[in-house]
């Protein structure tokens, strides 16, 4: 008696079907379904596919490198490194430097709250640098200007 109480009072006032014979439910003990996703839109016509105005035609000329132009070209640079054992130095370096980059931001990851507070801290700095670099006119050309000194600087030709 109470489990009854219970499912009517769960269901809203919808009783289920007694456990006779007859266990198909009645079309007036059914609740309506509701819509809980809120993005979707409801009817037949917001899952039809629409029909594309656009149309690609594949342009006939191949400009994708075969395999074989790639290896050559690998050889050509390997050939045109003067210091092979410093070039091999340094790759390794960046690898482990990778690993190891890798390694610290799990780690960072793994503590509670720091990734949330660090969200925060780059959401801050990314309003603060549009705020003062992109937001006036005044402010994006000193930005120009400074990325092309070091460009520059960079370069040698400063």
């Amino acid at each position: 008696m109470a489990a009854t109480a219970y499912s009517v009072a769960l269901l809203g006032g919808a009783r289920l079907p007694a456990a006779t014979g007859n266990l198909a439910p009645r079309s007036s003990a059914l609740l309506p379904r509701r819509n809980l996703h809120p993005l979707r839109l409801q009817g037949a016509h917001a899952y039809a596919p629409r029909p594309s105005l656009l149309r690609v035609k594949a342009a006939s000329d191949d400009t994708s490198a075969s395999g074989d132009e790639i290896i050559e070209d690998l050889k050509g640079k390997w050939e045109a490194i003067e210091d092979k054992p410093t070039f091999l130095l340094y790759s390794g370096g960046a690898v482990v430097a990778l690993w190891l980059t890798t390694v610290v931001v799990g780690a960072i990851n793994s503590v509670p709250l720091l990734p949330k507070l660090l969200e925060l801290v780059g959401l801050g700095y990314t309003g603060w640098f549009v705020y003062r670099y992109l937001l006036f006119k005044e402010s994006r050309k000193e930005l120009a200007t400074d990325i092309e000194s070091l460009k520059k600087k960079i370069a040698g030709t400063e």
